[in-house]
């Protein structure tokens, strides 16, 4: 019997060999899993990950960040744009730097993105105790703050011993790989483990290869489904980011034209067809367009694809009316079963081309969608039109600008404030991966570290960060990042002094306001005097960035011109306007149920009371 063979080395020099090793496969195409590691260093995760990092750099690549979050929305831009077939890895040391994961661990999660957290922890021998950084728990001794990530994780363990590592690694890629299961993964790793050294069996760095699987539908829910669509008068496709995900969109866009059904997006799915598309009826739900609401409304069969059905995209479950049945195509059982659908359990793809093709000659009638479309069309041109060409821009004008100077290969990137309700309203998407609107966690400050993900995922192509001035001066630390890895990041600032979207539901729901301008307060706390000297561009300069600050519209179309072209991260420094005296975006297409006071001795709080009341009566359960 021949010996078995070994490689020694420590427990985080395993690690990042082992990661370098792996890959993933979907339909004959091949790719690394783990194609690079981003990173802060201290003392929890210096002298493991950060030393092997080092040992290995001609095998793993390396991106040094400035903030734990923004590693992993970088980490997850990345993801998305690959259609989490490649992912990244992120190490921090133990204390803050751990912490610091979990709101990015979170939007992964939710967003069913893969990401491997690599967070230093502290000893598994404990020398001391407790050491710099220890959170000390009386009723448990293994605790440490890394167990702040295991309820936004999809999975998460603990290295204690280096043998664990080889158990430990293969199921997290399982998890990475898996489609259903995928996101946040976190293998917390002790700081003296990290540097443990261990005899590895060879077979452990073999290259292994983790195959994208493509369920089929079955075949009695395959029947079923059929037998549901032909018995529709007024079906409606909502397709959901599942789409994108699977690769499916030209197996939508035959569906569609074969059975002439239409199809409404969710923010996760607005692209997955052109926005000139006959077939596509706009976004749908709260910030969708009137023409899918108003097919919503009147629908007796909605067919989900690859969606969640969260509360915006069923207006909080008052959009589709009582009878209403729901068919949901989902990879997941967890989503196909939502809204009481009959489930139709199988890769996206898969199910839509088995779909069209046991529907055969099955049409519906498009004269209904057909000038509803055009009219919204119109909406649009209005909220875009530039009556001035001299006057300071709307923030939809920016974005009608941005709009005749992109083709397909631009991406645009964004995630909270009122940015995503007008794109999603508003944009023309011409490629089925232009929109990245990260709307499943609407996390402020993930639009520049994502971008930075997304240009290293899509080398070449135009890629912008649009954010509010509350959203930038949450997280603008990766801009350092982008000048020292010379990616030339396109970033949109609209200053608007304040954050726009929550103070106009802070007016809607009767809070008048409070705490959404940036603005000096009195005693009392209101507002006083003009806004304050805040100067964003300046700070996006001093970070490395060219700044360029049109005052006009005219200057705006030469600024976002110019910043298309440019090979270095540029910045465009709006001020905006607000639509008092030009069309603005079309308002809100459906409700959202935020809870108003139910007492107040305020009038704007009860005058909002009486309004929620009437909308929340609408509110129903599809079983």
């Amino acid at each position: 019997m021949t010996a078995r063979q070994t490689v020694r080395l420590t427990v985080a020099q395993a690690l990042v060999r082992f990661l370098a090793a792996q890959y993933t496969e979907r339909d004959g195409a091949r790719q690394r899993l783990i194609a690079a590691t981003w990173g802060i260093f201290g003392h929890g995760n210096v002298a493991g990950i950060g030393q092997a990092l080092v040992e290995d750099a001609a095998l793993m690549p390396f991106h040094q960040g400035r903030n734990e979050q923004a590693m992993v929305h970088a980490a997850v831009g990345y993801a998305r744009q690959s259609n989490r077939l490649s992912a990244h890895a992120v190490t921090t040391s133990i204390g803050p730097g751990a912490t610091n994961l979990v709101t990015g661990a979170a939007l992964a999660t939710i967003n069913h993105l893969p990401v491997l957290l690599l967070p230093g922890d502290t000893f598994a021998t404990r020398p001391a105790d407790p050491v710099l950084q220890q959170l000390e728990v009386p009723y448990a001794g293994e605790v440490s703050v890394n167990d702040c990530l295991r309820p936004v994780s999809k999975y998460f363990d603990r290295i204690g011993r280096p043998e664990a590592l080889v158990p430990a690694a293969l199921a997290a890629m399982r998890v990475l790989a898996d489609p259903v299961e995928t996101g946040a993964v976190t293998l917390a790793l002790p700081q003296d483990v990290q540097a443990e050294a261990y005899d590895w069996p060879e077979e452990f760095f073999a290259e292994r290869v983790w195959r994208i699987r493509r369920p089929r539908p079955d075949t009695a829910e395959l029947d079923a489904a059929v037998r549901e669509i032909r018995a529709a008068r007024r079906p409606l496709i909502v397709a959901g980011g599942g789409v994108k995900y699977s690769g499916a969109q030209d197996a939508l866009r035959v569906l569609a034209e074969r059975t002439r059904i239409p199809v409404a997006t969710t923010q996760a799915g607005k692209g997955v067809l052109p926005y000139d598309h006959p077939a596509e009826t706009g976004g749908i739900g709260h910030t969708g367009s009137s023409t899918a609401n108003a097919l919503a409304r009147t629908s007796d069969l909605i067919i989900g694809v690859g969606t969640r059905y969260t509360d915006f995209t069923t207006a909080s479950g008052t959009l589709f009316p009582d009878g209403t049945r729901f068919l949901n195509l989902n990879i997941a059982g967890f989503d196909a079963h939502k809204q009481g659908a009959l489930p139709l359990v199988a890769d996206a793809r898969e199910g839509l081309t088995a779909l069209t093709e046991a529907l055969g000659d099955h049409r519906q009638d498009m004269v209904q969608w057909i000038f509803a479309k055009a009219h919204w069309e119109e909406q649009v041109d209005a909220a875009y039109a530039v009556p001035d060409e001299e006057a300071r821009p709307t923030q939809a004008q920016v974005l009608g600008v941005l709009d005749t100077l992109v083709d397909g290969s631009d991406i645009l990137i964004n995630a909270a404030g009122s940015l995503p309700g007008d794109l999603h309203k508003l944009w023309r998407t011409r490629s089925s991966d232009q929109y990245h609107v990260e709307y499943g966690y609407s996390c402020m400050g993930y639009e520049i570290p994502a971008a930075l993900g997304v240009l290293l995922a899509a080398p070449g192509r135009p890629v912008w960060a649009l954010v509010g001035d509350g959203t930038y001066l949450m997280n603008p630390t990766e801009i350092v990042t982008a000048v020292q890895e010379r990616l030339p990041l396109r970033l949109v600032i609209l200053q608007n002094h304040g954050y726009a979207s929550i103070g106009g539901l802070s007016e809607a729901v009767g809070a008048e306001r409070y705490g959404t301008d940036y603005r000096h307060r009195d005693a009392e706390g209101a507002f006083t005097g003009a806004p304050l000297p805040v100067d964003l561009g300046a700070n996006a300069a001093s970070l490395g960035m060219r700044v360029l600050r049109p005052r006009t519209v005219r200057d705006l179309r030469e600024a976002l011109a110019d910043a298309r072209a440019a090979t270095v991260p540029t910045c465009v420094y709006v001020e905006t306007e607000t639509p008092d005296t030009v069309s603005g975006p079309p308002p809100a297409q459906a409700w959202w149920d935020v809870p108003v006071a139910e007492t107040s001795t305020r009038p704007s709080a009860v005058k909002a009371r009486e309004e929620y009341d009437r909308h929340v009566t609408a509110r129903r359960r599809h079983l």
